[in-house]
């Protein structure tokens, strides 16, 4: 494996103008917001499945090894490690080609990934929501861990920060990341103060002119605060935040959403749960724009560094 982890995730670090990873996002997050992420300089990830076929995923992994280098912020892929994920041995094939400095697993066991990541020198950090899934993932040997906390967009978790990242701090002294509704430098600053080293961040993302978020999605965010998200596991089987007007126009009355069952019951929709159901973290009311990636690093920076004076 070379050089430890530690020394590994310094290196990592050192490319960062500000803490901070923009999080995958599927249907969101893609290479060109990836790219302007990382230029602006701050690490940004993006999942595997949102490329739909592995020939798509090699051209968008090419093109950011070839764009992104030591001078920019690192770019991460993210990558589902279900043992019912079908195109995991093709997606790890692609990361031995490509060489990202970092891949963050979700949904399984990272161990299918670990020894093709650290044959080159790469970090692995496995998403995860509770500190149980958190403990079997160090035993793994996992670099890093990212935690999912209460508030994050997406599948969320349930925990507080004020609770997660201690209990898992009490056994593990590597690398985290924390989210959790983090839209600004300042809510970076407050992960590191509980002990995170790196603060993930969703939801302002899905605002940049460079995601693949569909306009209406983005105008939707905008106009949004905390108040206009349902929490509920009813759309896709797991616990997630919902906007509400979007349940509405996909014919969902959110007063009327149970929890015993998923709203789309035909398995030919399934992709229709996120397409035309659009998720966002308790932090959506501090996005206020349709801007580009740079400006919203640039603010996270500017933010952040007044947390320093």
């Amino acid at each position: 494996m070379g050089e430890p982890a530690e020394s590994r995730f310094d290196a990592f670090r050192a490319r960062l103008k500000v803490p901070a990873i923009a999080a995958p996002m599927f249907l969101v997050s893609g290479p060109d917001l990836v790219r302007s992420t990382a230029r602006a300089g701050m690490a940004a990830a993006f999942p595997a499945p949102n490329a739909r076929t592995l020939e798509e995923l090699d051209g968008w992994m090419g093109s950011l090894r070839q764009d992104l280098g030591e001078s920019h912020a690192p770019w991460v892929v993210n990558v589902v490690a279900h043992n019912s994920y079908g195109r995991m041995k093709d997606e790890i094939d692609l990361i031995l080609k490509h060489q990202p400095p970092m891949v963050i697993t979700a949904l399984g066991s990272p161990r299918r990934v670990l020894d093709a990541v650290h044959s080159y020198g790469g970090l692995v950090f496995a998403d995860v929501i509770d500190a149980s899934f958190a403990r079997k993932c160090v035993d793994a040997g996992v670099d890093g861990l990212v935690l999912v906390c209460a508030g994050a967009g997406g599948h969320t978790g349930q925990l507080s920060p004020f609770s997660f990242i201690p209990a898992v701090r009490s056994f593990f002294k590597g690398p985290i990341v924390a989210g959790g509704a983090v839209s600004s430098g300042q809510a970076i600053r407050a992960m590191q103060m509980l002990g995170a080293d790196l603060a993930y961040i969703g939801t302002p993302f899905i605002a940049a002119s460079e995601s693949l978020a569909p306009d209406a999605y983005k105008d939707m965010l905008v106009a949004a605060t905390h108040e206009d998200l349902v929490q509920t596991s009813a759309v896709t089987g797991v616990r997630a935040n919902w906007l509400r007007a979007s349940l509405v126009a996909a014919g969902i009355d959110p007063s009327a959403v149970k929890e015993d069952g998923p709203v789309f019951s035909d398995p030919s929709s399934a992709f229709r749960r996120w397409k035309d159901t659009w998720s966002a973290g308790q932090g959506v009311g501090q996005v206020t724009a349709v801007e580009p990636a740079s400006a919203i690093v640039g603010r996270f920076i500017n933010e952040y560094a007044g947390t320093l004076r």
